[in-house]
């Protein structure tokens, strides 16, 4: 019995030192675009190094999630790879939050496709007859392709799922403001689901951030119009915007920030800051000295 008093008396004084541990440091909580949780890791994992006392909590779930929480009070800052709608900020205000926006960096949308086909370039009006509602393109031969592997030559569309800002963001650079998604395309969670279907699938096509690209996926360079220059997905294009599907990244906090997440945004666009989004295939927000 004694023996049993004594364990629960370690096992209260453990956690009460834990609780203590945890409650002298500083909690930054983040969440948000899945185009953003690999870098927003990195972020958080260097600057633990150099704040100890201060721990920043990273998930993902899309940019749409990250805002949403950002709505309700729970997160301090939101990520996100498109910008927030006007009805988000009022309903934010609504909720008593005044969302500031911060661009953090900037990301090239690349245009995935199978190692196999032998598509080189895209016009986005043909991305458009691919994806878009009403649009004709759904076998290869129509863009005068064969792919190797590919059954029917059919196109497998491959997309995000509605709540990612990577999926806002293409409906409306590359179908436009007013036209949606076509019926039958395979959305997925995560950015890495894309790429890691389209790698599998010879029929496939899918977009997604520049970072996500491996050597064993095609990326197709882009052209604004038929006639225009193809220009290839690289930090360069997407720091100079040349590319066509070229977009900011975002980080969202209630209000101007402060104390802690002042200081830690600060360092995010600080060039160590920079020089890790620069490291995980990102374009940073400036020129940048890295070691």
């Amino acid at each position: 019995m004694k023996v049993k008093l004594l364990i629960n008396a370690l096992l209260i004084s453990s956690v009460a030192l834990t609780s203590a541990s945890v409650g002298a440091r500083t909690l930054i909580q983040n969440k948000g675009s899945d185009t953003l949780v690999n870098v927003a890791q990195a972020w958080a994992e260097e600057y633990r190094k150099i704040e100890s006392d201060v721990a920043v909590s990273v998930t993902g779930g899309g940019s749409g999630t990250g805002i949403a929480s950002l709505i309700n009070g729970t997160v301090d800052i939101a990520n996100a790879s498109r910008s927030m709608k006007e009805k988000e900020i009022k309903l934010a205000k609504k909720h008593g939050q005044n969302p500031v926006e911060h661009i953090v960096g900037y990301d090239a949308l690349a245009v995935f496709v199978h190692s196999d086909n032998p598509m080189k370039s895209i016009t986005l009006a043909q991305l458009a007859g691919i994806y878009g509602e009403g649009g004709k393109t759904d076998n290869w031969s129509q863009l005068k392709l064969e792919v190797p592997g590919c059954k029917g030559n059919q196109v497998v569309v491959v997309s995000r799922q509605n709540n990612s800002g990577t999926y806002v963001y293409f409906r409306k650079a590359v179908l436009g403001k007013k036209r949606d998604y076509k019926l039958g395309t395979r959305d997925m969670h995560g950015s890495k689901d894309v790429v890691d279907l389209v790698e599998k699938t010879p029929c496939a096509i899918g977009y997604s951030g520049l970072a996500y690209a491996t050597d064993h996926i095609k990326m197709a360079c882009v052209a604004k119009k038929e006639g225009d220059k193809c220009v290839n997905p690289t930090v360069a294009t997407a720091s100079d915007r040349s590319y066509p599907i070229a977009r900011p990244l975002f980080m969202y906090t209630d209000g101007e920030p402060k104390g802690a997440i002042k200081k830690y945004l600060d360092w995010i666009l600080s060039d160590v800051g920079q020089c890790i989004i620069q490291k995980k295939g990102y374009a940073p927000v400036r020129d940048i000295s890295c070691k």
